[in-house]
């Protein structure tokens, strides 16, 4: 909820209220009670943005190519030749983890 400054045009005193935004403004003025409360214009305070992705150095996390501030990066150079890749249903390799346990490899 807002802050909204005021001031009296009668006495002069300066106070300020919490307001829903569709609030209407003050008129009475609580040190003297006359109507002669106006809503002044001030700086107010900054925008607070929280969690990431509001700075230039943040990014997209998924990794998507050409995502703001980072260039997608050149494709290899084919020389024509077919890549060799293991087939689908090979069974992964295994390997002795920390502990002797059997760890499967990342592929």
């Amino acid at each position: 909820m807002p802050s909204y400054d005021y001031e009296c045009r009668s006495c002069g005193y300066r106070f300020e209220a919490f307001q829903s935004m569709a609030d209407a403004p003050l008129t009475t003025c609580p040190q003297c009670g006359k109507l002669q409360v106006r809503r002044l214009i001030t700086g107010g305070t900054g925008i607070i943005f929280k969690g990431s992705g509001f700075y230039v150095t943040d990014h997209r996390s998924s990794g998507k190519a050409g995502s703001a501030g980072h260039p997608s990066k050149p494709a290899a150079a084919s020389d024509g030749a077919p890549k060799e890749s293991a087939p689908a249903d090979a069974a992964p390799k295994e390997q002795p983890g920390k502990d002797g346990a059997k760890v499967k490899a990342p592929a």
